[in-house]
């Protein structure tokens, strides 16, 4: 950007993130460079319930969205001066969660005169990628990329509520090649958990279970679909239902939440590391399918289940390319991303209006700004 006098200088971007339990605020500048990531976490709070409770998450993050705000502006060393624009996580998740961050968001922009730029929740965590430098104040020192992504790009992008591939040929164009017919994979991650009695996050927890397991004890199936580049993970939920339900003497009237108390530990390992490998399997089979075809010049993988160590492990053993991994921290639900895309949106599309932002809890990317010229 260049001021009055013709000096460029560095773009701030304020991003804020709460689309589902995760209160989060960032400054990133010029696209690439990390200024603050701060993020007020609700899992201990839904841990209780065995997963993420709607009302109860609405409610934290009224609570904690404006102190999460103030605090990634002094961890930046900014006022709102030095801020250029914000970007805000509209869509998709759940409405009472967007509805908190974009009031918050429509309301300082217009308080502080500031461009308004919604972001897509989901193309924003390929965007976490994209940051390769952070300010030496920044706690605790992430190991990030050491460049950014080449285009064209693969993206494997895989989280709860979302399971895709998608070729990205430049910053606003790119084109979905397949997705999740049903359960997505972080979903299918807490639903097995549950069965097998791993507490929530399902996720993390099987990551730390399943290393201490047969991951060849239970034959479990992969998806077959017409689609070479979508998933299903419907069918190997319930296949590790039945396969529960079987090993400890029971019919498939047998009711799910009863079973973990039946199961030894070692049964418990043995499954989550046979449910793991399969996931994993499944989703590496899809990208080299896709690398295949399309021979992109980057790999990236992006969302929740992107910290899986075994998911990074595989993929980088089967596709014939160099991947640098983004920090497990960026790849959570953060603002980070959100700020991060929101530098690249500024680029190449007008701002919002802060007086009429809408959430959309559901919305593909396929029908974005990029995609729509809204």
């Amino acid at each position: 950007m260049r001021d009055k006098n013709g000096t460029i200088t560095p773009v701030k971007i304020l991003g804020i993130e709460s689309s589902c339990d995760e209160t989060a605020a960032a400054v990133v500048e010029d696209g690439f460079r990390l200024l603050s990531n701060v993020v007020a976490t609700q899992i201990d709070i839904h841990a209780q319930y065995g997963g993420v409770v709607p009302e109860i998450a609405a409610r934290s993050h009224i609570e904690a969205i404006n102190p999460v705000i103030e605090k990634a502006l002094r961890d930046a060393q900014c006022s709102w001066e030095d801020i250029d624009a914000i970007a805000v996580t509209y869509a998709p998740g759940l409405v009472g969660s967007l509805l908190v961050g974009t009031l918050a968001a429509r309301t300082l922009a217009i308080l502080h005169d500031k461009p308004l730029y919604p972001i897509h929740h989901v193309e924003a965590h390929v965007y976490a990628n994209f940051i390769t430098a952070q300010t030496e104040t920044l706690e605790p020192q992430l190991q990030l990329p050491s460049k950014q992504p080449d285009f064209p790009m693969l993206a494997l992008i895989v989280s709860g509520g979302h399971t895709q591939l998608v070729l990205f040929r430049e910053h606003g164009d790119y084109e979905l090649l397949g997705q999740t017919q049903d359960d997505a994979v972080g979903e299918a991650f807490d639903k097995v958990a549950k069965i097998l009695g791993l507490p929530y996050p399902g996720g993390v927890s099987i990551d730390l279970t399943a290393p201490e397991g047969d991951p060849n004890r239970y034959a479990l199936p992969k998806s077959k679909l017409a689609s070479p580049y979508d998933f299903s993970f419907s069918g190997l939920k319930t296949a590790v239902l039945r396969a529960a339900q079987r090993e400890v003497g029971k019919d498939f009237t047998f009711p799910s939440h009863e079973l973990s108390g039946l199961l030894t530990a070692k049964q418990r390992k043995d499954f989550a590391a046979s449910f793991q490998r399969v996931a994993v399997e499944t989703l590496v089979d899809k990208a080299e399918a896709a690398f295949r075809a399309y021979q992109p010049s980057a790999v990236v993988i992006a969302g929740g289940v992107a910290a899986s160590q075994r998911l990074r492990d595989e993929l980088s053993a089967r596709l014939p390319i160099t991947i640098e991994y983004a920090p497990m921290k960026l790849c959570t639900d953060n603002a980070a991303m959100i700020a991060t895309l929101g530098y690249y949106y500024a680029q190449k599309r007008a701002a919002a209006d802060p007086y009429s932002l809408e959430v959309v809890p559901s919305i593909s990317m396929a029908q974005t700004a990029w995609a729509t010229g809204r």
